[in-house]
């Protein structure tokens, strides 16, 4: 029986049988299974699975974190979790990967950041369909890509549901999203809403996506939205190949955990997992499990994107 104390102050136990993992959390209604050393548990804030530890992987894309919010003291760093054997990643890293672990109060200031406020505005600033015609930022810049119906629109709508009247489009019909819609966080970042691949996408995607991601210099993260009841397709897989081309530092998130069985999400978690170990170089090795509709994994997804902009300081947190 092994025993980690999580920066909510909540402890999360696990035993290992048949090679399996099984993982519970006092917050939580139950067990979640995984395989090897992978832990991962619930987030006692959203009521949700959320993946805790990768082991193996090298840090890479590490965005550097900058000036912290206002008022904010240091934050103790994330659980140092060893790789098998000790051994440097393919990039030469320090053969360890910390979990991102941030504290109640580190969570509280991100929530900050996501409310607006008469010195700190959050709103829709504009759509471009090239990139030559986005709106030119300073600021850090995050962007959201997936599959058509993937659930995208959702998960920015609910990471802005602190911001009341703000316009982000929702439609039940895939490929809704034709154009870069752009949302500006005050002066702390800019989120970009970028049209779907797959089914509908706009015949120009290509040229507009891969121009994006290739040239916006401002980009300091791309969020790669993989349907979480399906797993990954191969749609997604060109995705991958396509951040892993540009050499861009990129995030797995896995939405709609919500829908289908525990069984199936799992499966393909653990997929996903060792796509994550054996194809990609600059994905960040822990996925983050989201559902808009029931709100988990919201709360930690704000602070990651707070903390890899530059607006939250977690210590040395593995970024």
């Amino acid at each position: 029986m092994v025993g980690l104390m999580l920066g909510w102050e909540s402890t999360v136990t696990a035993s290992n049988s048949g090679g399996l993992v099984r993982v519970t959390n006092a917050h939580d209604q139950g067990p979640v299974l995984s395989q090897g050393p992978v832990l991962f548990c619930s987030d006692a804030l959203s009521q949700g699975p959320v993946l805790a530890s990768v082991p193996g992987r090298p840090q890479s894309g590490l965005a550097p974190a900058g000036a912290a919010l206002a008022g904010e003291e240091a934050e103790e760093p994330a659980v140092p979790l060893q790789c098998a054997g000790g051994s440097p990643g393919p990039r030469g890293g320090a053969g360890e990967f910390q979990l991102f672990q941030p504290s109640v109060g580190a969570i509280a200031r991100a929530e900050g950041l996501f409310t607006p406020s008469h010195k700190h505005a959050i709103d829709y600033c504009s759509s471009a369909i090239r990139v030559e015609h986005a709106p030119a930022m300073l600021q850090p810049e995050v962007c959201f890509i997936g599959r058509s119906n993937v659930g995208k629109s959702s998960l920015i709508r609910a990471l802005f549901s602190l911001v009341p009247g703000i316009e982000v489009r929702i439609s039940k019909t895939p490929g809704h999203t034709k154009k870069m819609n752009f949302f500006r966080v005050g002066r702390a970042f800019t989120l970009v809403d970028m049209p779907g691949y797959g089914y509908r996408a706009p015949k120009d995607f290509v040229d507009m996506v891969e121009s994006y991601l290739e040239t916006r210099t401002n980009l300091v993260r791309t969020f790669l939205l993989v349907d979480g009841s399906v797993g990954l397709q191969d749609a997604d897989r060109v995705a991958v190949e396509m951040c892993e081309e540009f050499g861009l530092p990129y995030v797995i998130v896995l939405t709609k955990i919500d829908k289908g069985s525990q069984g199936a999400l799992l499966r393909h978690l653990l997929q996903l997992l060792e796509d994550i170990q054996k194809h990609t170089g600059g994905c960040y090795p822990q996925p983050f499990l989201v559902s808009s509709t029931q709100f988990s994994g919201i709360h930690l997804l704000r602070c990651f994107i707070a903390h890899v902009t530059g607006n939250l300081e977690l210590g040395t947190a593995a970024t």
